[in-house]
């Protein structure tokens, strides 16, 4: 676990360089804000088509050959970002690092097959406070390397540290992780038919959760992609301010997931706990349109990012607890699959919202998802009792 934790930092610390620094490089190509939007929705498409096939795969051969391979494809994507030259390179190189990014199903199995289920959803909530933690190192990189002029912006050092970064973690992967997956596991996964794990997600406890995987990230990804446009829009940030309040959002999710989702989970269920925090992101999505300045932005972040930080680690426990051990990487495959859609269409959405009704309407659109999805988790917890 400690390896693995680790792993998931560095790479991470990628991830958030480049994240608020994608809209600023796309407008550079002369991208529009619902083209901006795309962008982010191209990685998020690839991620989603690959997310089962690697937590496939890692059934098969392995947790850690998938982990080294998609650490390595990550360097390569961020070094193609660094050197493209198009709209259309932009795209294909954020298309190829959703395929690496794929991996998160992965991590999440080889976390299952180490973890009792008693206290699985607090060991993924501490892999989601490591990928926090490297989100809060990150975009500060990013943002202190681009600048504070969204039209003076450095883009090509950024990319460069962050396939660094992914390199690093390539490299810790390499030497410190060892194969968490037994061989039996690995025979019983090579000879089951695939079928069998799309038989198991067609079952009464699994299809409302994946359902539920797809509502947070649905309403989270609209709001973080379109957040340096509406803080420009409303407030006059650029880079630099956005890099900050990116930081922040990673340092909640930090704080939440390490320290939070343990003892909620064993005290009230992950069942109640992401009814819980399904609300607390409606609340968010509520404060954010009446912002007023800083203080009252981060208040509404940090609504919205505690509450999808509890959501995440909780579901994909749950999840986990629906699969035999030679079918986890798949199934939790499935699920972060789940998720990317809602990243797919959560971005799409939100930037011709953004474009066509206002800038406040993604978070009008994220507080009324997140009602019907509280609703939903409510439902399954007194069901579940």
């Amino acid at each position: 676990m400690p390896a693995l934790l680790l792993i998931v930092f560095v790479d991470l610390i990628g991830f958030g360089i480049v994240l608020p620094l994608q809209p600023f490089y796309a407008q550079a190509f002369g991208a529009s804000p619902g083209t901006v939007t795309l962008v982010a929705a191209s990685y998020t498409a690839a991620q989603f088509a690959f997310a089962p096939v690697w937590g496939r795969v890692s059934d098969r051969i392995g947790r850690k050959p998938v982990l080294l391979a998609t650490s390595f494809g990550s360097c390569l994507a961020y070094l193609w970002l660094a050197q493209t030259d198009s709209l259309t390179g932009l795209f294909l190189a954020r298309a190829f690092g959703g395929i690496m990014a794929g991996n998160i199903g992965v991590a999440h199995a080889y976390v299952a097959d180490l973890v009792g289920a008693d206290r699985r959803a607090g060991a993924m909530g501490r892999v989601g406070a490591a990928a926090g933690l490297g989100f809060v190192v990150g975009p500060a990189i990013g943002g202190l390397l681009a600048g504070p002029d969204p039209l003076q912006a450095d883009f090509v050092l950024p990319f460069v540290v962050a396939a660094a970064a992914a390199a690093l973690a390539f490299g810790l992967a390499a030497i410190l992780l060892r194969e968490s997956a037994s061989g039996g596991q690995l025979a019983r996964a090579r000879s089951n038919p695939g079928r069998r794990v799309w038989r198991r997600i067609r079952e009464a406890e699994v299809a409302p959760l994946l359902l539920l995987v797809f509502s947070t990230p649905f309403v989270f990804a609209g709001i973080e992609t379109v957040f340096a446009l509406w803080s420009e829009a409303r407030f006059g940030w650029g880079p630099t301010r956005n890099g900050y309040m990116y930081t922040f959002m990673g340092a909640v999710a930090v704080l939440v997931q390490g320290a939070a989702v343990g003892p909620i989970t064993r005290r009230a269920g992950e069942r109640l706990t992401v009814a819980a925090g399904m609300s607390a992101v409606m609340a968010g999505c509520l404060v954010m349109p009446v912002a007023s300045g800083t203080a009252t932005v981060m208040l509404g972040l940090g609504l919205i990012v505690g509450g999808v930080s509890v959501c995440g680690p909780s579901l994909s426990s749950l999840i986990s607890q629906q699969a035999r051990p030679h079918e986890r990487g798949a199934l939790l495959g499935v699920s972060q699959s789940s998720g990317g859609l809602g990243r797919i269409l959560g971005p799409a959405l939100s930037g011709s919202i953004f474009a066509g009704l206002g800038h406040d309407w993604p978070f009008l659109l994220g507080a009324a998802t997140m009602l019907a999805a509280a609703s939903l988790a409510i439902g399954l917890a007194f069901r579940h009792r």
